[in-house]
């Protein structure tokens, strides 16, 4: 099995890499634009259906370093840890992950969310960054729970969830705005006391 790497230095907000022999997932950088501009635009049609309606300007420069600030200032304050997701070999960007709505105190948790450019889907690719991302959360944040909610149409996103050892809890009704509408949800959790259930494998 892979070594995997695990930098976060809270005072350093550019810091934060997770990392193995594949692939390196780190904080959006201005750098970025291009990859990610052409990544996201070629796979509109593919991402539309599940995510929240894409403003008028979503894939503008402007738009990018909005994001991207954003992104710091949630990582810097604790809220949330926004990655792209890159292949290591030639720095090729496939997707991003999100590490959100983190919580401390008595509910020491978080929610994921995800997306893989259309060119990349379907080759494990997604698997792989959980494989580095959830260890992270409950060794590196120390956190108990992490969440994902999966629309009950999106059975890939789902299976890949069950397959990383994620459990289904229940049935959230009209939870998230998405792609105009308001859309029930699957919710699935893992918890630091589990076992671990996910596959060693990097394979859809």
């Amino acid at each position: 099995m892979q070594k995997s790497v695990f930098r976060f230095l809270s005072r350093h907000p550019d810091a934060v890499e997770l990392e193995n022999a594949t692939y390196l997932l780190r904080l959006p950088r201005y750098s970025d634009f291009n990859q990610w501009h052409r990544l996201r635009a070629e796979s509109r049609r593919f991402l539309e259906p599940w995510e929240p309606t894409w403003r008028h300007d979503e894939l503008t420069e402007g738009a990018y370093r909005a994001r991207v600030i954003r992104g710091k200032q949630e990582y810097s304050s604790g809220q949330a840890i926004p990655l792209f997701i890159f292949l290591k070999e030639n720095m090729t960007l496939l997707g991003g992950i999100t590490i959100g709505y983190i919580r401390r105190g008595a509910a020491q948790s978080c929610m994921i969310g995800y997306w893989m450019g259309e060119r990349h889907s379907g080759q494990g690719h997604m698997f792989a960054a959980l494989q580095l991302v959830i260890p992270y959360i409950f060794s590196g944040l120390e956190l108990h729970r992490i969440e994902a909610a999966c629309i009950p149409d999106n059975e890939r996103s789902m299976r890949l969830l069950e397959k990383a050892g994620f459990q289904r809890e229940g049935h959230l009704r009209g939870y998230l705005k998405i792609n105009g509408q308001w859309r029930d949800h699957v919710m699935f959790s893992r918890l630091a006391s589990d076992a671990d259930l996910s596959r060693k494998s990097d394979k859809p």
